[in-house]
C-alpha cells in the first residue's frame, strides 16, 4: 500500500505551519484552472525529466484531479528514485475542494 493523505489531513498539517512539498502533476490547463495554493507544477509527463525537483529531505505531497495520476508518480519516485518522504492526495483536488476548500472550482 503506498502512502497517502486525506484533505483534511493535509489541511490540518498545512494549517499547522508544517514545510510541506505540494508537486501537483496534472496538466497545466487543469492546473490553471484550479490548483491549490502553493503547490509546484510538474506534470506527470515530464516527472522523469524533472525528479531532481522532487525535494527529499521534507515531505512531499503529491496531487492530482482524483488521486490516479498522483499515486502513479509516488509510485515512480519511490521505486526509480528510491524518496520515502513521499504522501499521495487520497481523492485529489477534488476531494479536496469538496471536503476542504469550496473555493478551489470543480470540474
Amino acid at each position: 500500500m503506498l502512502p497517502e493523505l486525506t484533505p483534511e489531513a493535509l489541511h490540518a498539517r498545512l494549517q499547522s505551519g508544517e514545510n510541506l512539498q505540494l508537486i501537483d502533476v496534472r496538466q497545466p490547463d487543469e492546473y490553471a484552472f484550479c490548483r491549490i495554493e502553493g503547490s509546484l507544477l510538474i506534470p506527470l509527463g515530464e516527472l522523469a525529466s524533472r525528479a531532481d525537483e522532487v525535494p527529499d529531505d521534507r515531505p512531499v505531497v503529491l496531487i492530482c484531479h482524483h488521486g490516479v495520476r498522483s499515486m502513479q508518480a509516488l509510485a515512480y519516485l519511490q521505486h526509480r528514485h528510491e524518496h520515502t518522504n513521499l504522501l499521495n492526495l487520497r481523492g485529489g483536488i477534488d476531494a479536496w475542494s469538496r471536503r476542504v476548500d469550496a473555493s478551489v472550482a470543480l470540474y
